[in-house]
């Protein structure tokens, strides 16, 4: 039913009238120094896209490059306890995996879960008039890079690692309770880079408010000392003629919309009149939700900031 010509988050196959496979795969390097919550973050992330469908998860397999010989077995047990503890948490359980021995300590996750066929949420469906919300704050890359730079103290370590670390699920089960139109998560390719995408399997153009965006602590500062990571130039790149800013926009909350996010939130397209709803289901389980822009007519760029 979906595969990748759209840049969806996951694929899905249908096994029956009622019953279809969402599926899909992530891994990548540590991002925190703290082997156990690098496994919470990198679970975390890879089930998102399957939030993100609107499909529960229901197995994982874990997927690991490990360099045996030059790190503690002691470290991979951690991140693999972590990591099972969000599938857990997700109501999934872990099936099994595959390791290889590599330089470079990776680990991440691949995921199946279940979903409605006939109410497969995919980030096509966006219409005009339509709300967009946000359900985590930016600046993860922006912040990452800093703790690599040893520019960001152990307070902010700690809120950004937790924040990672969050399932998406509260956020699926309002999306889909309030009939959601169209979604995403927002992870590598930034803010930017995902609403382009919506934008474009919609065929619409999308209106991003700069003033309503939720920032982590210091996103601001760390983008006015530089701290961009390399994703982040290529999101910038990439959006050249594709995207508009007011000239009230400041730069360094442009910095953070181009900012790519690990385990990011749901960037959730649904009609005004669902709005109200899907705020208050959020507000009840003390999840933040913010309204950051609106669908709009096809126009000049696919993405328009003020």
């Amino acid at each position: 039913m979906v595969g990748f010509n759209k840049a969806d988050d996951a694929g899905v196959y249908r096994l029956s009238d009622d019953l279809a496979l969402v599926q899909t795969v992530d891994f990548f390097p540590p991002i925190v120094d703290d082997p156990y919550y690098f496994g919470r973050i990198a679970a975390a992330n890879a089930l998102s896209d399957i939030y993100a469908m609107g499909g529960r998860p229901i197995t994982a397999l874990n997927i690991v490059g490990f360099p045996a010989g030059k790190m503690p077995e002691s470290v991979l047990t951690d991140i693999l306890r972590g990591g099972g503890e969000v599938i857990e948490e997700a109501g999934a359980v872990v099936l099994g995996g595959h390791s290889i021995k590599d330089d470079e300590l990776k680990y991440g996750v691949a995921t199946t879960g279940l979903i409605d066929p006939r109410r497969v949420i995919t980030n096509a469906g966006a219409q005009v008039g339509d709300r967009l919300y946000l359900t985590k704050p930016l600046g993860t890359g922006l912040i990452t890079t800093g703790i690599k730079r040893q520019a960001v103290g152990a307070d902010l370590e700690k809120i950004v690692t937790e924040v990672m670390a969050q399932l998406n699920r509260e956020a699926a089960e309002a999306m889909i309770a309030a009939e959601a139109h169209a979604a995403t998560d927002i992870t590598g390719y930034g803010l930017m880079g995902h609403s382009y995408e919506m934008a474009s399997a919609s065929g619409v153009s999308i209106r991003l408010f700069s003033k309503n965006l939720p920032l982590l602590p210091e996103a601001l500062r760390l983008a006015e000392a530089q701290m961009i990571p390399a994703g982040a130039v290529a999101n910038r790149e990439f959006m050249n003629g594709r995207c508009e800013f007011d000239d009230t926009v400041d730069g360094n909350v442009q910095a953070v919309m181009f900012d790519p996010q690990t385990s990011g939130g749901l960037f959730v397209c649904l009609g005004a009149d669902k709005a109200e709803l899907f705020e208050s289901l959020l507000k009840d389980k003390n999840i933040p939700v913010h309204h950051i822009g609106t669908v709009e007519k096809p126009g000049r760029v696919q993405i328009f900031v003020e």
